[in-house]
This record gives structure tokens, C-alpha cells and sequence, in this order.
């Protein structure tokens, strides 16, 4: 309800003047924004992170898929523009993404131990450090889509890589660096005194980001074959 409450918020401050930017023929705000060769802003925005799991083929016949319980996280981050031409633009979006998301593990009992077993809760606090191409229309009035995709490389401060202690024990071990891709779109709307842009973005982890117990038969990892992340991110950039 809070992030409901928030977007309602900001959508009513900025409703009128994006609306007046479709105008057949408006004023033109930050005429000369873009032809700088260095822009920088900032970002605020909501995440939603899930995992994919791919399995190895000697699974339990009984055994069925880990369950993902997703939870809404946030986004904020600094931005540097470098402005190619007209259309083309090179990105370094260095950001914060707090997420948590809720294992369910099955085979286990409904004894107290075992509804304990059968959870993991994995909070996660990601530095992300993107490099990214944006592909844009030339401008109508005050407003331009956008297309945008590009690598980026991910610090998970709460992998508990390094720890000793495994799944046994309670503790759910991911590694510290992913690797990925990244793909999005959205609009530069151009305001009296700043451009604000709402973007659509879809992260995807390359790497395997799993590490595994130290029994190989484990119940928890001893089944998959690989894990990645799948992030959706909604961010509102201000330039």
C-alpha cells in the first residue's frame, strides 16, 4: 500500500505538466538538454526479483520445483550521460537495490523442524554497476521514447559466500559477483526545469549464482543445476 500511496502521490505532482508535453504544438522546454556532451541525474524506483531455476536430470521422480515468494524492493542510484548524437546515448547508472525473496524447498516433514527446513528467507542488497546503450526517437515536442539495454555487473553484499556454514546450518549461500544483461524502455519527458523519465527495465543474470552445500546430496542445492536472478525494475530518473 505504501508504494501504491507513493506513485499516486508523485503521479498527481507530475500529471498536469507531462499531459501539457503532448500538446500539438508546446512550448519547448531544456531546448539545448541534450546537446550537452555530459549530462548527470539521478534515480528512485521499485524492484521485484525472482529466481530461475534449471535442474539436474537424476531429480527424485517425487521431488517437485523450488517455490519463489517475491516481495517488492526499492532502487536509487546516480546517473552519467554521455551524449553520442542526437539518438544515441552511453550510460553508467551505478545504483543500490535492496530486494527479499522467500524460498520453499519440498520433501520436508510438517514436523516444527522441518516447516523450518522447507523456508529460506534470501535478502539480498545489490551494488549494480551498469554500462548501457540508450537508443532514442528524435524528439516530439517535449517528449522522446527510448530504448535502452545494456551489461552490468552486480556486488551482493549479503551472499554469504565465504561463510562456512551451509543450509544445515541455516544459512543460504549465493556468490558475491553476477554478471548481467539488462533491457528497458521509457520517455524523457521535458519539464520546465528538469527532464523526468519513467522506465520499464528487465535484468537477467548470466552466471550461475548458487553456491552449494557441502553434502552433495543436499536438499536444499543438491538438485540444481543452475540459479539466476530475473529482476523487473520501475525506475523515475530526474536530469
Amino acid at each position: 500500500m505504501k508504494y501504491f500511496l507513493f506513485i499516486l502521490f508523485g503521479t498527481m505532482l507530475l500529471s498536469q505538466p507531462i499531459t501539457a508535453q503532448f500538446k500539438e504544438n508546446p512550448i519547448l522546454n531544456l531546448e539545448n538538454k541534450d546537446k550537452k556532451f555530459l549530462n548527470y541525474g539521478y534515480f528512485l524506483g521499485f524492484n521485484q526479483y525472482d529466481f530461475k531455476f534449471d535442474y539436474t536430470n537424476d531429480r527424485g521422480i517425487n521431488l517437485t520445483d523450488i517455490l519463489v515468494d517475491k516481495s517488492m524492493g526499492f532502487n536509487v542510484g546516480l546517473i552519467g550521460e554521455m551524449n553520442i548524437n542526437e539518438f544515441v546515448d552511453i550510460r553508467f547508472e551505478p545504483g543500490l537495490n535492496y530486494t527479499q525473496r522467500t524460498l520453499g524447498f519440498p520433501g520436508f516433514d510438517n514436523t516444527d523442524e522441518g516447516k523450518r527446513d522447507a523456508f529460506r528467507d534470501v535478502k539480498s542488497t545489490y551494488i549494480n554497476f551498469p554500462i548501457l546503450l540508450k537508443l532514442s526517437t528524435r524528439r516530439f515536442g517535449n517528449w522522446k521514447p527510448f530504448l535502452i539495454g545494456g551489461v552490468s555487473r552486480t556486488l551482493n553484499l549479503g551472499s554469504n559466500e565465504t561463510s562456512l556454514d551451509d543450509n544445515s546450518s541455516g544459512t543460504f549461500r549465493m556468490k558475491k559477483w553476477v554478471n548481467n544483461y539488462e533491457m528497458g524502455f521509457g520517455i524523457d519527458f521535458y519539464l520546465e526545469y528538469f527532464k523526468f523519465t519513467p522506465s520499464i527495465r528487465g535484468v537477467f543474470a548470466i552466471n550461475d549464482e548458487l553456491v552449494r552445500d557441502n553434502d552433495a546430496n543436499s536438499p536444499w542445492t543438491g538438485n540444481v543445476d543452475a540459479m539466476r536472478s530475473r529482476g523487473l525494475f520501475i525506475n523515475f530518473t530526474f536530469e
